[in-house]
């Protein structure tokens, strides 16, 4: 398989991870390192492992049982995980290849050789269908493929056997624009800042109009200035490279290509709130990406652009670090994202105190997006009227989007804020289509009749995902599938999401299978809204918003399956009886109800 035309390659096997930037004895990295090793995470690990890290026993086994990644029970020696994103994932290759090699979903086999089961997300949209094995992506998966991957496995055949292009992954940018196409000379930005001074460029990027490009959209400058301003004994700096909003994949371009604007924006955030550390929380997913990461910290440390004096100034002293999740969703959310980087189960903090007052370790931290700090690197050196003189008048600069889905050519593109919602889905070949989610299962479900609304704070604001879902989509299926995934992702923390989603995921299933009447119907709709309301963070409160959406904007979807009565019992409990029938042997009319 030779790569797209034009198209960066990347290939994810993983080599010499054991680099000062990233294993400083963190709970996830030991964890992940136990994992691979013993294919789970055995009782006497954890308490080997409490006493050297001189951690409670407590925390580590909330931890184990948090985080999606880790098990306590033994996996196979090769151990799959399929995506079940409605864009990278396809559930009946998953069962394909169970059957393939006599396991079933979610075991392990009785010789230990192979555990398959399934995933969020893994963020490879635009080359789907996708695996993870042992922690690698394969993408582009046919049934042909599988067929060669069960030989392999039942042939015990080490991955790095394997065919080296079956790991390839592929940026697929098809549009450039203000971010992708601006070439970037390491060391130019902080040049820059460091001639301008703190207090000035500060200043300018707060009139760039910059603001955070993960999806909130608060301004960059106040943010950084907030940190600077506050008092505490250290400032941190936090890049959030947790992408795990399905259909998102925007940041992995980033952090494979264009890593040395992502770094130094890290830095030049450093220079001018007063920071000397800098962490990068990369998802569990992007684990591939160590090597490549890792070399662009080596050669900004061996420049003078990281470490002590940087660029000869006495006072300027910046490092980063890698921290690498393990598959929690949740994490993504700042304050849980900096409950996992202190080694704790990544549940969400009551706010305020913010971070940029009371973040990592208490001290005031700046937590931002990838593409929000490569932009700041880019403005420091072009400044911002550079970057205001592009997008609308409430959204200055660019945004990047993950396009996945029904359309011709799916991947990365870059469009100036202001752009309509048409001339995204001419330009990626799109026809036909039924529905587009904007920014993710979070995000905003939109129709035929609002694809002229434009992409920007002030109307559709978005993270990057953008996933097309033509006519011949079920799109009732794709809505139960977010709610399966949020409920799935929820960290338990509060009543109103922990249960709340669980029962919006059985509801929809009941209406699905065509179960449902009105009255259910009235009750999602009113357990959606007491969901979004009460709930403690954002997971809570966006959970119910595809669901939401479709009811105003795609009622007949349910409508079509509803049972014409006043009540549909929930709970059908002849059906439950069946399995009794079946050992008594009995199918006459008093072994029913």
């Amino acid at each position: 398989m030779k790569p797209h035309h034009g198209l960066n390659t990347h290939t994810n096997l993983i080599s010499n991870e054991n680099s000062d930037h990233l294993y400083n004895n963190h709970l996830l990295h030991r964890l992940h390192d136990i994992q691979q090793q013993l294919h789970h995470i055995p009782k006497q690990s954890i308490t080997d492992l409490a006493e050297e890290l001189k951690l409670p026993v407590s925390q580590i086994e909330a931890a184990i049982d948090f985080y999606a990644f880790f098990h306590r029970s033994a996996r196979g020696r090769f151990d799959i995980m399929f995506s079940n994103c409605t864009s990278c994932g396809d559930m009946t290759m998953m069962q394909y290849l169970c059957d393939q090699l006599s396991v079933m979903p979610g075991e392990t086999r009785a010789d230990g050789a192979v555990s398959i089961s399934d995933a969020s997300c893994i963020g490879m949209c635009d080359q789907g269908p996708a695996l993870l094995i042992n922690g690698r992506t394969i993408t582009q998966l046919s049934n042909q493929r599988l067929d060669l991957i069960a030989e392999y496995i039942q042939d015990s055949t080490p991955l790095e056997q394997w065919p080296v292009e079956w790991f390839e992954v592929h940026d697929n940018v098809r549009k450039n624009g203000l971010l992708l196409s601006a070439p970037f000379e390491p060391g130019s930005g902080l040049l820059a800042a460091i001639k301008q001074g703190a207090e000035s460029m500060l200043a300018s990027i707060d009139d760039s109009g910059l603001r955070g490009r993960g999806g909130a959209g608060f301004s960059t400058g106040m943010k950084w200035k907030f940190c600077r301003e506050a008092v505490g004994d250290a400032h941190y700096v936090v890049c959030n490279a947790d992408e795990g909003e399905p259909g998102t994949f925007k940041d992995r371009i980033l952090l494979t290509s264009h890593a040395h604007s992502v770094f130094e924006g890290m830095t030049i955030c450093g220079y001018l709130i007063g920071a000397q550390k800098g962490y990068l929380y990369l998802r569990a997913e992007y684990r591939y990406m160590l090597p490549v990461l890792q070399a662009v910290l080596t050669n900004r440390q061996e420049s003078n652009l990281l470490g002590t004096k940087i660029l000869a100034q006495q006072d300027f002293n910046f490092d980063i670090e890698i921290i690498i999740g393990a598959g929690a969703y949740i994490c993504g959310e700042e304050s849980s994202l900096i409950e996992s980087m202190e080694q704790k189960r990544g549940v969400p903090r009551v706010r305020p105190p913010f971070p940029v007052t009371c973040g990592y370790l208490g001290q005031p931290t700046v937590v931002n997006n990838v593409e929000t700090l490569a932009a700041a690197a880019h403005i420091a050196v072009h400044g911002s009227d550079w970057f205001n003189a592009h997008g609308s008048d409430k959204s200055a600069g660019s945004k990047i989007l993950s396009i996945s889905g029904d359309c011709l050519n799916p991947g990365a593109y870059e469009y100036a804020f202001g752009v309509s919602i048409q001339q995204i889905l001419d330009d990626c070949g799109a026809e036909d289509v039924q529905a587009i989610q904007v920014s993710g299962p979070s995000g905003t479900l939109i129709g035929p009749d609002e694809f002229e609304r434009k992409l920007g704070f002030e109307d559709l604001a978005t993270g990057g995902s953008f996933m097309i879902f033509g006519k011949d989509c079920d799109l009732l299926k794709v809505i139960q599938n977010f709610a399966h995934f949020f409920a799935h992702e929820s960290c338990g923390f509060c009543t109103p999401c922990r249960v709340g989603t669980t029962l919006l995921r059985n509801g929809l299933d009941k209406i699905c299978k065509g179960c449902g009447t009105q009255y259910d119907v009235d009750e999602m709709r009113r357990m959606a809204a007491l969901v979004k309301r009460r709930s403690h963070c954002g997971l809570g409160q966006t959970a119910p918003n595809p669901i939401l959406d479709a009811l105003e904007r795609f009622p007949e979807l349910f409508n079509a399956k509803l049972v014409h009565s006043d009540y549909e019992p929930h709970f059908d409990l002849d059906a439950a009886l069946e399995e009794a029938r079946q050992l008594t042997k009995r199918d006459d009319a008093e072994a029913h109800l």
